[in-house]
């Protein structure tokens, strides 16, 4: 059983999309885990369907959801402060150190974040460079294992088969409740969900079996 699981990405519903149902089954098991969350995803495209939200609100709108969704999968949320859409020209070297130190005081063992460059966003791909390189930095006897999730649509061709497939189907609901936290982002996507119940049956395991699946990458440090 892992002793602490801490969870790195760079926007709010990054956790729920990408890892809510690993999450889930860590919190089951009784392990701690940690979301360190890059940025409050201020610039962010989507402002609601219909729109309520504007650039001016938008922050705080998915800080509160962020903050709901965190509640659902009974996660500590710690905000790393970063721009959105920025992380790309942040110092890495900076970032990685930041990430050490906040990661040498929780104690994982186990790290959680994107693969760099097999994660579509340059703000995915930034800060799961500076999370590897956190961890590449601590000592070997303390330093956790890192889960790498890649969500490019040739991962597989390119990187093989991950290492890690995380059967959720016992914890879709968990997964589905934080994705629904997070309305101002996911509509397009919560429709779905919203109405599963009411889709024809072989649609219902379709979507199941789409977001029952979470992958990962065991990351390979050289020394």
């Amino acid at each position: 059983m892992e002793k602490h699981v801490v969870v790195i990405y760079p926007h709010p519903d990054d956790e729920s999309f990408g890892a809510a149902g690993s999450i889930a089954k860590f919190r089951d098991q009784g392990v701690p885990v940690t979301y360190l969350c890059g940025t409050l995803g201020e610039m962010g495209r989507n402002m609601g369907n219909p729109t309520y939200a504007n650039r001016e609100t938008l922050s705080v709108i998915r800080k509160e959801e962020l903050m709901n969704a965190c509640k659902v999968l009974d996660i500590e949320l710690k905000m790393l402060g970063y721009r959105d859409k920025t992380l790309e020209f942040e110092n890495r070297n900076e970032v990685a150190a930041n990430l050490k130190q906040i990661m040498e005081e929780i104690g994982p063992s186990l790290v959680i974040t994107h693969y760099p460059e097999h994660a579509v966003h340059p703000d995915h791909d930034a800060l799961g460079a500076a999370a590897i390189e956190a961890v590449r930095l601590m000592d070997v006897e303390h330093r956790p294992v890192v889960w790498a999730q890649a969500i490019t649509n040739d991962y597989h061709e390119v990187l093989g088969k991950p290492d890690i497939r995380n059967d959720i189907s016992d914890f879709f609901e968990k997964k589905t409740e934080a994705i629904f936290c997070h309305d101002s982002q996911a509509s397009g996507i919560l429709s779905q969900f919203k109405h599963i119940d009411k889709l024809e049956s072989e649609i219902q395991e379709d979507i199941k079996e789409r977001f029952s699946m979470e992958e990962f990458y065991t990351w390979k440090f050289e020394d």
